[in-house]
């Protein structure tokens, strides 16, 4: 398992995807967003959460997956960051591995979201909540970030309609 501190700027990045997020839930879908920067901070992409449609693997951090298998060489790949509200699924995470993308920062961790969940009695989902290390281990991650992650709990309860 490798981590890293947070920066500023990851917390600038961790921000545009609260956004990202607090959009998501306004249409209706889970809040959860992210995006993909480069080697020179710059964002490539980005998406939200876009479940309500019925189709569960519409992961903002799966679509960045995609899109970089598309877009970017696999050297382009090693050196970006995905950003993203929520710690990646073992799926998100699988992708992101198979890919090739490097760094993740997230602001909260699937261990928080469950303990969120599990305290407002909101029964587990269907996959397990592993952290990003244990599906893909040579992946560099960052988080949770305490500032940001209480804001994302603010986005989980009014999706829960615990507010």
């Amino acid at each position: 398992m490798t981590t890293s501190a947070l920066t500023e700027q990851d917390r600038h990045h961790l921000r545009r995807c609260l956004d990202l997020a607090r959009e998501a839930l306004d249409a209706g879908d889970e809040p959860f967003g992210s995006i993909l920067v480069d080697e020179e901070g710059q964002e490539r992409f980005a998406d939200r959460n876009r479940v309500a449609g019925g189709d569960r693997t519409k992961h903002p951090e799966f679509e960045i997956a995609r899109w970089a298998a598309q877009h970017l060489t696999p050297e382009e790949r090693t050196v970006a960051t995905v950003y993203t509200t929520g710690e990646h699924c073992p799926m998100c995470a699988a992708a992101h591995a198979w890919v090739g993308l490097g760094r993740i920062v997230y602001a909260s961790s699937s261990e928080q979201l469950s303990a969120w969940r599990t305290g407002w009695g909101i029964p587990a989902g269907p996959v397990a909540p592993l952290p990003i290390n244990v599906v893909a281990p040579g992946i560099e991650v960052a988080g949770p970030d305490p500032e940001v992650s209480a804001e994302v709990r603010q986005l989980q309860a009014r999706r829960y309609g615990q507010t």
